[in-house]
């Protein structure tokens, strides 16, 4: 049985590595450098490699599996013309392969999509059709209109050809490293750049490792490899949008078994400072999906303690709003553990503040919010610089030990997102308060969306929405809701269809804002 299943995996890795190999990619993409990281590789005690593919023409690896199946359509498909839902990259090079072969384009993009991903695909020639929340919301759409117009449907990851012009990425990594390989990292969306890579790469060297990276609120392949089947998700997160899939491939699924050695997740901090470490060694803006897979090997190594190997991370793309730089570089200091947010309770007697400053030493306060709470204490907001999470701590315990009442916010959402520009707002008035979280995919009109679902009966006791310059836009409101209306506030919760957390019991709003 051992035996035949060998056999079975050695079939599959044999029809895809031929497949790689012939692969018609270079007509339209090129081979990218394999770039040594001097400041990652001091920092980590590693020699790390970033494969470069934001340097393709398209800013993006997509363009390799979008090409590979256009030219390998018969003239009778070419003919009727194409048609792709992508939340950018693979329609960028779905609409550059058109253009080069001359044929017509359509392509579904979801409401979430960045706006320089779109205008991309618009001076290429494609028509544009903007429907949905999601890449699935834009998926289903862009079926019914390839069915009805009968256009050829151009998948942007499960597809045999898709996955083996992929694979031509593997296929440059091994041709372009000198010496033996630990292990490449890899962004996972569906799972096209994984499988192919990962296909080509157990075919000819399999004792290098293959590891997928995700977002923790976009795990659909981690949760799938887990549990042996396909996972659907009912949300995922928007942040990286390039990886923003509810379920993975079929069959990117079924090669992801055999290929992928282990999956690590990160998060939004996790992938700002990794934006920021490849920025600091090309001088090159990632989006997040093109991060994706530096911050999984940062975790990777600083989990495992690993030391003097040589590691690829494959820097995906480059296709970024330049709003979307604001939240970045806040969130990044966070994502290095480079700052420390805390709440310390001062009492309200005369040397108390001099007496907390002095135990901050000569340690950079990145912010201070400070607001009169009653007359025996006061509630300070505040934001220290440090070089690691290990001295954060080591300020935490000086404190405590001082006397003062410290809570540890370094972690929390809530405070990150909204507390730390809000502190000082509490009122006497906000009885029976409930306070909640909500993300939505940003665009005119959503916001206006969500006050207008309201029942006009609810007061809004607290209200803050900042638009970070991202996809994805983020509420936090305190409704007064009567006693006896909490099953109506349930049907609402859920009637929005967005991501929502009840924080009315956050240690943050109740020292702050209740």
């Amino acid at each position: 049985m051992k035996n035949m299943k060998k056999i079975q995996t050695n079939n599959v890795l044999n029809f895809y590595l031929k497949k790689i190999l012939d692969s018609n990619v270079y007509d339209v993409a090129k081979e990218t450098p394999l770039d040594f990281a001097t400041n990652l590789s001091e920092k980590l005690n590693n020699k790390i490699f970033l494969k470069r593919e934001d340097t393709q023409p398209t800013f993006s690896f997509k363009i390799r599996g979008a090409y590979n199946k256009i030219v390998n359509l018969d003239a009778k498909d070419l003919k009727k013309g194409i048609i792709a839902a992508s939340a950018g990259n693979h329609a960028q090079g779905v609409s550059l392969a058109a253009n080069r072969l001359g044929i017509s384009s359509t392509i579904v993009m979801p409401n979430t999509t960045p706006r320089v991903k779109v205008e991309a695909v618009k001076q290429l020639g494609s028509k544009i059709i903007i429907s949905g929340d999601s890449y699935s919301d834009a998926y289903e759409y862009a079926m019914q209109v390839g069915n009805k117009e009968k256009l050829v449907f151009i998948h942007p990851f499960d597809d045999d050809d898709v996955i083996a012009g992929q694979g031509t990425v593997g296929m440059e990594i091994l041709r372009q490293s000198s010496s033996d390989l630990e292990a490449i990292f890899v962004a996972v969306g569906g799972g096209g750049l994984i499988s192919g890579v990962g296909a080509y790469i157990k075919a000819v060297r399999p004792y290098i490792k293959i590891i997928g990276v995700q977002t923790e609120d976009s795990d659909a392949m981690t949760k799938s490899l887990r549990c042996k089947k396909r996972i659907l998700l009912k949300n995922v997160g928007l942040f990286s949008d390039g990886t923003a899939v509810k379920q993975v491939g079929k069959k990117t699924f079924k090669l992801s078994k055999i290929v992928v050695d282990e999956m690590i997740l990160v998060n939004t901090d996790e992938v700002c400072a990794a934006i920021k470490d490849i920025f600091e060694d090309t001088r090159c803006i990632q989006e997040p999906a093109g991060a994706l897979a530096l911050a999984g090997l940062k975790k990777w190594v600083n989990l495992n303690k690993i030391s003097a190997k040589n590691i690829v991370a494959i820097t995906c793309g480059a296709n970024i709003n330049f709003d979307r730089l604001r939240f970045i570089s806040e969130r990044s200091e966070l994502g290095e553990e480079k700052e420390t947010l805390l709440s310390v309770t001062l009492p309200e007697e005369r040397g108390s503040f001099l007496k907390f400053c002095s135990l901050i030493e000569n340690r950079n306060v990145t912010e201070f919010n400070y607001r009169i709470s009653n007359d025996s204490s006061a509630n300070v907001f505040v934001g220290i610089q440090v070089k690691d999470r290990a001295e954060g701590k080591v300020v935490i315990k000086v404190l405590k030990k001082e006397g003062f009442l410290v809570n540890d916010l370094t972690y929390d959402e809530l405070s990150k997102l909204h507390v730390r520009h809000m502190v000082g707002g509490r009122s006497t008035l906000a009885t029976n308060e409930k306070l909640y979280r909500f993300e939505f995919p940003e665009r005119p009109g959503a916001l206006m969306k969500f006050l207008s679902s309201m029942n006009s009966g609810w007061n809004i006791s607290l209200f803050h929405y900042r638009n970070h310059g991202s996809d994805t836009g983020r509420i936090m409101v305190g409704l007064q809701v009567p006693t006896g209306e909490a099953d109506e506030l349930n049907i609402f919760l859920k009637s929005l269809g967005y991501n929502y957390v009840n924080e009315t019991k956050n240690t943050a709003y109740n020292l702050f804002l209740k």
